[in-house]
């Protein structure tokens, strides 16, 4: 189990009956998890000073009842990084604040060599992981099919003070992208791959994590560099456990000399004694 422990402007204040109520920055957010299936020991939807609940749909999606006056998005730090916040479709913020673990190892491995390192993120969101690695002082090759959630990496690139960084902004379908990097004979140090369970490239591409995960990761092998540092694999779907990606990762790099690590990742709460499960990290890093 991995938890990071250092967010000041971040907070689960409370879980139960699917649900978590969180603090982001100054604004109260109610949404769904999974996760979450035990009961609450007050009514969260209660809480006296919630801005804002999203509300699940029966016949699919949901929708953001506003509840109290909130800016349409807002700004908040870990460490020295700034990230935009915006409630968006699909119970969506724009971050997902249990990556800490994740930003916390990739700054630290990139730091402790002595050498440039170039970073392929694939599904790379609002680009939290870009932020890190390029806070690091490596060059990033940020990659999503969303020009929307690219636009969004590169204000909060500028927001956290690296709009001199070394960051490639890519609007791309990642499997076809890393096709062309292959044959383009392009290299990456430290591979980041944090793909969704269902999704879509720009050009209708079908994604399904459970039927392609594998393939991308052992796709991806091919623009290692001859000194690779790192791989790290995200999952958020139940299903995929921990195990699972370590297996991936073992079967993907077995020609390579390394180890390979998985964990569950977490967020601390406010509850007495209770831990957010947040899904599953696995790391392939050289030995």
């Amino acid at each position: 189990m991995r938890i990071n422990t250092e967010w000041t402007d971040y907070i689960v204040l409370a879980t139960g009956f699917g649900e978590k109520l969180e603090r982001w920055g100054q604004v109260y957010l109610l949404r769904p998890d999974p996760q979450v299936i035990w009961p609450a020991n007050t009514a969260l939807n209660k809480f006296k000073d919630l801005n804002a609940h999203y509300l699940r749909s029966i016949t699919g999606g949901g929708k953001w009842e506003n509840l109290k006056p909130m800016p349409e998005e807002w700004i908040i730090g870990w460490r020295n990084l700034k990230f935009i916040i915006k409630p968006m479709g699909f119970k969506h913020t724009g971050l997902f604040p249990e990556q800490a673990t994740n930003w916390d190892y990739m700054i630290n491995a990139i730091h402790l060599v002595n050498r440039p390192i170039s970073v392929l993120n694939l599904f790379g969101y609002t680009g939290a992981a870009t932020v890190a690695c390029a806070s690091a002082g490596a060059s990033v090759c940020h990659v999503d099919a969303s020009k929307n959630m690219v636009e969004r990496c590169k204000q909060n690139i500028e927001l956290s003070g690296l709009k001199n960084a070394n960051v490639r902004y890519i609007i791309d379908d990642c499997k076809k992208f890393v096709e062309r990097e292959i044959k383009r004979g392009k290299r990456y140090d430290c591979i980041i791959m944090d793909p969704p369970d269902y999704g879509r490239g720009p050009s209708g591409e079908i994604w399904k994590i459970e039927e392609q995960v594998f393939d991308l990761v052992n796709l991806c092998t091919n623009v290692l560099s001859d000194k690779p540092l790192f791989i790290l694999l995200n999952s958020y779907t139940t299903g995929l456990q921990p195990t699972a990606l370590y297996n991936i990762l073992t079967l993907a790099m077995k020609n390579f000399e390394g180890t390979v690590q998985a964990d569950e990742i977490c967020l601390p709460t406010e509850e007495k004694n209770m831990i957010l499960p947040c899904g599953a990290t696995a790391i392939w890093q050289v030995k």
